[in-house]
């Protein structure tokens, strides 16, 4: 994988530009100093990562990515090792960012890091090999619509997916339709089911949305991504595939931002 040259190699300056640019949310390795070690979750994410890494191409030789989410940038670092062509990492948040930004230049990796949420997707005009998506869908209110708003415009083959999930892991077979009157499963604990935060999960104000495993795959498969493997409890690896349009319209709705600017 071509890289560029390291910039920052002194332990000391990259402890104090750590401890400047904390808290961090991703334990990385910069030149052998942690930026998270002492992180609630252990070390992670490599110790959640280290469950399905065998399970995404080892090569990504010419293929592009992107990094919806990204955080502190663990998951792009690891598909450039793995000789992605092109890596373009998002988040809404600066400090993310710089984080992200700071640990590239430790490392003397190339990756394209943008400010900008999984709304906005569309602007980048153009659709990646592998679409990674992970720990964002339950800190979104409309969680089916980035879903919808990813396989509309940035997924060309591959997404590889995790959402914290709560409540049963049973997963109850579902018929196509129901009768109006007729006894349906919803109260069944493996029935899909979203479970609606209105105020604060984890002391977190963003967490909106949980859902049980049997949402999510639903989910998943009716934005038209098939489940190929789920090497994880939480974790998925998914493959785009086409979806029809329902009668009641395409499942993607735009932002109004992007119907008014059609119009001028």
């Amino acid at each position: 994988m071509p890289s560029l040259p390291q910039t920052i190699v002194d332990e000391e300056t990259i402890e104090q530009k750590i401890a400047s640019l904390g808290p961090w949310f991703h334990n990385l390795r910069l030149n052998g100093v942690q930026t998270a070690p002492q992180h609630f979750l252990g070390d992670y994410p490599e110790i959640k990562f280290a469950n399905f890494r065998s399970d995404i191409p080892l090569d990504l030789s010419g293929k592009t990515v992107l990094d919806i989410g990204c955080n502190a940038g663990f998951y792009s670092f690891e598909m450039k090792r793995r000789g992605a062509r092109r890596v373009v990492a998002i988040d809404t948040d600066e400090r993310y960012l710089r984080q992200a930004r700071f640990a590239a230049e430790v490392q003397g990796i190339e990756i394209e890091f943008r400010q900008m949420a999984v709304w906005d997707v569309a602007r980048l005009g153009e659709k990646f090999d592998l679409v990674i998506f992970m720990g964002v869908l339950y800190h979104l209110r409309h969680p089916l619509l980035a879903l919808d708003l990813i396989h509309e415009h940035v997924a060309r083959d591959l997404m590889l997916f995790q959402s914290m999930q709560r409540g049963s892991r049973d997963v109850v077979a579902v018929e196509p339709d129901y009768e109006f009157n007729a006894p349906a499963p919803f109260d069944q604990p493996g029935y899909p089911r979203m479970h609606f935060i209105e105020h604060r999960y984890s002391h977190d104000e963003t967490n909106w949305w949980v859902p049980n495993r049997a949402c999510v795959e639903a989910m998943l498969r009716s934005s038209g991504f098939a489940i190929e493997a789920h090497p994880e409890e939480e974790v998925y690896l998914c493959r785009w595939h086409p979806v029809e349009t329902p009668p009641d319209g395409p499942h993607c709705v735009y932002p109004a931002r992007r119907r008014e600017a059609e119009h001028l």
